[in-house]
């Protein structure tokens, strides 16, 4: 397995010659995996609301059905550990995680409920943005807009029970310098692990479910991470010896705590990214 990851990051870094390292968001997959040949690694996921209808994803809710979340919501056979946003036009402008409430450990507890998530029809949901979430049902981005931002421009976590209460995430790592974001640590097809305002003894009741990912100092992905052992696949979930490789200081309270789920999603090409 390691051997694997050694070529690959190796691959990656002779890449770096050719490519320039800037993020731009032209992809969007999910799920982290060593694998790179597995179907579920580096999941490419529909970018327009006509590709997902191609690829098998049913509506859940229509622009301004749920006052709660902005967007045209999508899921494929019921799994909302992957729900994509779609504008007023079909291109994408969010991705969003729902699980069950209700959870045997109670999560998510008191501190997070309401921010980062919201509750509706038995679940709990987190949503992230990739444009202003007041345009997503009014005017939406061109397919001119589209060819150019890609993905999106900006990467917006909602941080309330309406889409226009956020958090903005800053673009570059810099940015990061005199905020609560916390550097954690840094791993190939990841980047460098930002944590929002941990320490050695916080309370994991408040431990916000949000990483970001810097790549030569540029944002080009981002990730959940839920106290709770959730089902679907494309989840993953890393054993707690492993830890220590994504954050720093591993805070105490995650010890024992059981298992977590976590999923990586990536705006742009994950191989190319290196430390």
């Amino acid at each position: 397995m390691f051997r694997l990851l050694l070529i690959v990051s190796l691959l990656a870094v002779s890449q770096a010659f050719f490519f320039s390292r800037s993020p731009d968001w032209n992809k969007l997959q999910v799920t982290f995996g060593i694998n790179i040949f597995s179907s579920g690694t580096f999941s490419h996921v529909p970018r327009t609301e006509l590709a997902a209808r191609t690829k098998g994803y049913t509506q859940l809710s229509g622009c301004g059905a749920i006052p709660m979340f902005a967007g045209k919501r999508y899921a494929k056979n019921g799994d909302f550990a992957v729900i994509l946003i779609f504008d007023v036009n079909g291109f994408i402008a969010g991705i969003q995680t729902g699980f069950p409430i209700n959870q045997p450990n109670g999560y998510p507890h008191n501190p997070l409920q309401n921010h980062p998530f919201v509750e509706h029809d038995n679940h709990q949901f987190i949503t992230a943005y990739f444009m202003d979430p007041n345009r997503i049902c009014s005017t939406g981005r061109t397919s001119s807009q589209y060819s150019e931002e890609g993905t999106g421009t900006r990467l917006l976590v909602q941080n309330g029970t309406i889409p226009g209460e956020y958090i903005t995430i800053p673009m570059t790592e810099s940015e990061l310098l005199r905020t609560p974001w916390t550097r954690g640590r840094c791993f190939p097809w990841m980047g460098v692990h930002y944590w929002y305002d941990i320490s050695l003894n916080m309370d994991c009741d408040r431990f916000f479910p949000v990483f970001l990912m810097y790549n030569g100092g540029k944002l080009n992905s981002f990730g959940w991470a839920f106290n709770a052992n959730l089902s679907s696949r494309r989840f993953e979930h890393p054993p707690e010896s492993q830890f220590g490789r994504f954050l720093n200081p591993v805070p105490r309270c995650l010890s024992g705590l059981g298992r977590m789920s976590t999923l990586h999603i990536y705006m742009s090409n994950p191989l190319r990214n290196f430390c």
